[in-house]
């Protein structure tokens, strides 16, 4: 039960300090002071929160807030921030465009920035497609850039080259550009199954046809050659590896004689700057399938198939 309230300041003896006056069950309150040092500091936050209001932006309105006696914006150091952020890859960039492309191998330094920067552009543009690893789509058709099996050639150039004028681009002149024609209706179930075994054998999946060595002789060597080595000038793929765009089971190969599925790329010429593209072209050139790039002109003995 509550005691009635002692009438005038009563102080307590042991460190003669006023009560507060009032009591709960014999315990009573002191009314003990902050300690200086804590109240200066309360006092010196208040100072410094008036001084912050009047020199920076703190109260906010409809569309802004009060700017400050100091002209500071949050917005305005992220510019300052950009701006210089540019202007240190600007000096990146112009180093990248003045230094031949198949040369950049040479540079670690510049060429780990271009890396760093195809990177950056591939995450943007390119991995919705090909993947976040570049490993493709097999179901889809999209190529995986980790292997060494390049359809159009693989080094910095001829990557360069399909990056800008993509594949099959409808309307795009310089655009790489392959066809392979439907054979649906010209063979019969025997003949079909003979030249898919002969594919298949090709890159030892299956045993190899007479029949299908025949029919594939009249129909399919001219443009992936003799033994299914392809042709990089033609666009027409390697037979006798063992990497497959479409699969390699015998329902995949037989749907490709008979109805090819053929893919495109968008080019990028126009959507990105040259050098953006250059520095995608050493990204993908350096995922681990990268071949070195041999100029034609300088040894006349390299076939021009290696060229883009």
């Amino acid at each position: 039960m509550a005691n009635e309230r002692q009438p005038g300041p009563r102080k307590d003896e042991a460190t003669n300090t006023e009560f507060v006056g009032h009591e709960w069950d014999g315990i009573e309150e002191l009314d003990t002071p902050m300690p200086r040092w804590w109240l200066w500091t309360f006092y010196a936050t208040i100072v410094w929160s008036i001084g912050y209001v009047i020199a920076y932006p703190a109260w906010p309105m409809i569309d802004k807030a009060t700017e400050g006696v100091l002209g500071w914006t949050s917005r305005g150091q992220l510019a300052e921030e950009m701006s210089a952020a540019e202007l240190a890859r600007a000096d990146v960039r112009q180093q990248i465009a003045n230094t031949p492309l198949e040369r950049l191998p040479e540079d670690s330094t510049l060429l780990a920035k271009a890396v760093a920067g195809g990177r950056a552009a591939y995450l943007v543009n390119c991995v919705q497609c090909h993947g976040s690893g570049a490993a493709g789509s097999q179901e889809l058709g999209y190529p995986n850039l980790n292997d060494d099996d390049w359809l159009w050639g693989g080094d910095i150039r001829a990557i360069e080259y399909t990056l800008t004028h993509g594949i099959r681009q409808p309307g795009a002149d310089e655009t790489r550009q392959s066809q392979m024609p439907a054979y649906e209706g010209m063979f019969g179930t025997a003949e079909l199954n003979a030249l898919t075994d002969h594919v298949l054998s090709l890159s030892g999946l299956a045993d190899p046809s007479t029949q299908g060595a025949q029919l594939y002789e009249q129909n399919c060597a001219a443009c992936h050659g003799p033994g299914g080595e392809g042709d990089r000038a033609l666009g027409a793929p390697n037979l006798a590896d063992a990497v497959w765009l479409r699969g390699n089971s015998r329902e995949a190969v037989a749907q490709q004689i008979l109805n090819p599925r053929m893919g495109m790329m968008p080019k990028w010429e126009g959507r990105l700057d040259p050098v953006t593209i250059r520095m995608l072209a050493a990204y993908v050139h350096s995922l681990g399938g990268g071949e070195r790039f041999v100029d034609v002109a300088a040894d006349p003995e390299v076939e021009v198939d290696e060229q883009p």
